[in-house]
């Protein structure tokens, strides 16, 4: 079974078009795609969570 597409985090912000600040401020607020931190601290994004995430705004600004 292959392993799901991990994204980096400038990746993620570079999709979303949105600097690290304000990410972070959105992921206080519950609003921000998934993020899984590993083990040596760095953080990465499934692309299918991102996917979904794009789904969601999509059909909330609908």
């Amino acid at each position: 079974m292959a392993r799901p597409k991990m994204l980096k985090l400038p990746e993620v912000l570079e999709e979303i078009d949105m600097s690290r600040a304000a990410f972070y401020r959105m992921r206080a607020r519950g609003q921000a795609p998934k993020l899984i931190r590993l083990p040596n601290g760095q953080i990465r994004c499934r692309r299918s969570d991102l996917d979904d995430w794009w789904e969601r705004q999509e059909n909330a600004a609908a």
